[in-house]
C-alpha cells in the first residue's frame, strides 16, 4: 500500500504533479468539492498540532469527505497499552486514509507497515515531516517560480528540526541549490543528515553561526524554533531558546526579493513586525500547505484502488539493537529491530536513522 513516510518516497516528477494538481485546487475549488464523498480521514495525533491537523482535516472536508480520529494521546487506547502497530490495524477498519503524528521517531513507518490504508507521516519525533515538505516546495514554487538555482538558508535548530531534515531531503535532488546551514554548535546538522543526504547528493553548503552574515545571500530563509519538547535537559534549552531572532532590522541586510518561511508555530525567533514585510511568506505557507495535503489525499486515494504490497524482509537486516531512546522500536511490542546498509558501509535503523552502535 502505498504511503508517504519520507519525502523521498515520492519522485520529482511526482512532487511537481502535486505541485500543479495544488495550484489548480487553489484556482478551482469548487471542481474538487466532491471529490472524496464518502472517504474518511483518520487522524491519530498522539502529540500536540494545530495547523498540521487542522490543515488535514480541513483538507479532506473540503474535498467532501469526512474527519474521525483524536488529537492527542490521551484520548486514545495508547493510554491502555495499545501498540501502534495495532491501532494501524484497528483504525484501518473505519477510515480510508490516516495522517499520523507521534513524537516516537518510526511511528508512520510501523502504522505503514500494519495499516490496510494509506498512511502520512504527519511528523514523527525529531525524524521527518514530509507533508511540511510539500507545504514548503508550494510556496518556494508559486513565490520564486522555481525549485532549482536557489541559495537556501535554514535557521534555528537543524538538530531535532524534523522540517528542515525533510526540506534538505527534497531540495537535494533539484540542480543549483546552496545550503546555508546557520546554528549554534550544538544544534547542528546531524551527522547522518549531511553524509547521506547533503554530501551524498554533491549539494553545495556552508555552516555559520551567524545569521547576520548569511542573510544577504539567501534566496529563501527558513527560520525554525528552538523546540522545547525535543531536548532532555531543560538547562539546555534554555540556554539556546534565542540563538536567532529575525528582526526588521535584520531584514534590511537582505535581497529585496528574499522570501522568509517557517514552519510555524513560532515563539520569539521572528518580530510580530517582520510579518509586514512582503518577504514574509509564513502565513501564505501554511495555506499552501492545505492545498498540497488536499493534492497528496487525492493521489494517495487513487493509488489504493490498485495496492501494491510493500514488503521490508528483503530490504533490511537483522542483528542490531536501535539505542535512540525516541526510536519507536524501544516501545513497540515484539517489533523487530531492522537496519539499512549505506553506500558507507555503516546500519542505520530503519525507524529513526540512528547508526548502530
Amino acid at each position: 500500500m502505498r504511503s508517504l513516510i519520507d519525502i523521498t518516497d515520492f519522485s520529482v516528477e511526482e512532487l511537481y504533479d502535486l505541485i500543479k494538481t495544488a495550484v489548480h485546487i487553489s484556482e478551482n475549488p469548487d471542481l474538487y468539492a466532491e471529490k472524496c464523498r464518502h472517504k474518511k480521514l483518520a487522524t491519530l495525533f498522539f502529540e500536540p498540532s494545530t495547523r498540521t491537523r487542522l490543515s488535514f482535516e480541513a483538507a479532506m472536508l473540503e474535498l467532501g469527505g469526512s474527519v474521525i480520529g483524536f488529537s492527542e494521546a490521551s484520548a486514545s487506547s495508547a493510554t491502555k497499552g495499545e501498540s501502534i502497530a495495532d491501532t494501524a490495524k484497528i483504525v484501518s477498519c473505519y477510515a480510508d486514509v490516516i495522517a499520523m503524528r507521534s513524537p516516537k521517531e518510526g511511528a508512520a513507518l510501523v502504522a505503514s507497515m500494519n495499516a490496510k490504508v494509506p498512511v502520512i507521516n504527519a511528523g514523527d519525533g525529531g525524524h521527518h515531516h514530509p507533508t511540511q515538505t510539500l507545504a514548503d516546495l508550494l510556496t518556494i514554487y508559486r513565490e520564486k517560480g522555481r525549485l532549482d538555482n536557489l541559495t537556501v538558508g535554514m535557521c534555528g535548530d537543524l538538530k531535532y528540526g524534523r522540517t528542515v531534515h525533510s526540506l534538505i531531503a527534497a531540495l537535494s535532488r533539484y540542480t543549483g541549490i546552496k545550503i546555508v546551514l546557520i546554528s549554534p554548535k550544538e544544534l547542528e546538522l546531524p551527522t547522518f543528515v549531511k553524509r547521506e543526504i547533503v554530501e551524498k547528493s554533491g549539494m553545495d553548503y556552508v555552516e555559520t553561526t551567524s545569521l547576520e552574515d548569511a542573510l544577504p545571500t539567501l534566496d529563501v530563509l527558513y527560520m525554525t524554533r528552538i523546540q522545547r519538547e525535543r531536548f532532555d535537559s531543560a538547562e539546555e534549552y534554555e540556554r539556546l531558546k534565542d540563538s536567532y531572532v529575525l528582526t526588521v532590522e535584520k531584514m534590511a541586510n537582505a535581497k529585496s526579493d528574499m522570501i522568509v518561511l517557517h514552519p510555524l508555530p513560532r515563539v520569539n525567533e521572528i518580530s510580530v513586525k517582520v510579518d509586514d514585510d512582503p518577504r514574509a511568506c509564513y502565513f501564505k505557507q501554511a495555506l499552501n500547505g492545505k492545498y498540497m495535503r488536499m493534492a497528496l489525499i487525492l493521489k494517495l486515494l487513487e493509488e489504493a484502488k490498485n495496492p501494491v504490497k510493500e514488503t521490508y524482509s528483503d530490504q533490511y537486516v537483522e542483528g542490531f539493537k536501535c539505542t535512540n531512546k525516541k526510536c519507536v522500536s524501544m516501545t513497540e511490542r515484539e517489533l523487530p529491530n531492522l537496519f539499512k546498509k549505506t553506500a558507507d558501509g555503516k546500519y542505520r535503523c530503519i525507524y529513526c536513522d540512528k547508526e548502530a552502535d
